[in-house]
């Protein structure tokens, strides 16, 4: 598991479908191991598996990926590791779920029997440049704007669970056509592409590991991804093109100019996630709308009355 580092920390991004009893539970003694170890960051364990990202050093990153690999559950468990210069969360979440990522289905999808073929890094980007190929972000829009795969589906869907409904809508009548998936890490692939079989689509793959793995593979180098990938840490964007076909593709709200920097209306009753560029966030305040600083300069207003 060692491997060389330069950086003091490490941010391990993971997933497993694994049945797991009394996952309360579970989520409870882990919390208490991770906070052991130091480490910080955010996991969801429910009845069918374990979904998390943390950060933490080189020891202890590798005393945690040890002790999961020591667990039978865990032992195949693939951990994809990013170097960093410090924490990239500022607490240690553990919480009990009923899903790993939420689609609300009567009738769930259970990846270990019902999911679409994997396709390693190398696979995934020749089959981005095949003929009559249809390739679906599994992620939400705001992820999408500010980076995806050349000619991907933007989906309008502003959480997983609409994504039902949308495909249905959507995409019903190319249930004949190779439909390719991709998320940040696979897991919500595992789920959306399980989904699209039992729709009906004939020929559905998925990106394995997904985008996180893509952009580390030494031999596509995140060729044909533009712009970069969302993660839900204090990042809020990291690096996947590594060649010189690397773009910027997010645009800042307000004047439209590029670029890749994320924040949260500044409203309370709003917090909208939203790009913007740094004279367009100094300009307006943090706001993503003049309503919104309207409306929090009354609220200011009547505090104060």
């Amino acid at each position: 598991m060692t491997a060389t580092t330069t950086k003091p920390y490490r941010i391990l991004l993971y997933y497993k479908y694994v049945p797991i009893e009394n996952h309360e539970e579970f989520a409870k003694e882990h919390l208490a191991f991770c906070k052991e170890l130091g480490l910080k960051g955010r996991i969801l364990v429910a009845h069918e598996g374990i979904n998390g990202t943390v950060s933490g050093t080189v020891e202890q990153t590798e005393n945690y990926m040890n002790t999961m690999h020591a667990n039978p559950m865990f032992s195949d468990m693939v951990f994809k590791i990013d170097e960093a210069e410090e924490h990239a969360f500022k607490k240690m979440f553990v919480r009990p779920r009923s899903e790993l990522v939420t689609f609300r289905l009567e009738d769930d999808i259970n990846p270990n029997e019902l999911t679409g073929k994997r396709l390693k890094p190398r696979e995934f980007y020749e089959a981005l440049q095949q003929e009559d190929v249809i390739v679906l972000d599994g992620r939400n829009d705001y992820e999408y704007d500010v980076g995806h795969f050349r000619n991907a589906i933007r989906p309008e869907v502003e959480s997983f669970r609409e994504f039902p409904e949308w495909i249905r809508e959507n995409l019903s009548q190319h249930k004949d056509k190779k439909i390719l998936t991709y998320c940040t890490g696979g897991i919500r692939c595992e789920k959306l592409s399980g989904f699209l079989l039992r729709e009906g689509f004939k020929d559905v793959a998925q990106l394995d590991g997904g985008i996180a793995t893509y952009s580390k593979d030494p031999e596509v180098k995140g060729r044909l991804f533009d712009g970069k990938m969302y993660v839900f840490d204090e990042r809020i964007v990291v690096p996947v093109n590594y060649t010189e076909e690397a773009t910027v593709v997010g645009k800042c709200l307000h004047c439209g100019t590029p670029s890749e920097k994320y924040i949260n209306c500044t409203y309370d009753f709003c917090h909208n996630h939203h790009i913007v560029c740094d004279k367009c966030e100094e300009e307006h305040g943090g706001y993503c709308s003049a309503e919104c600083a309207e409306k929090d300069e009354q609220l200011q207003a009547s505090r104060m009355s």
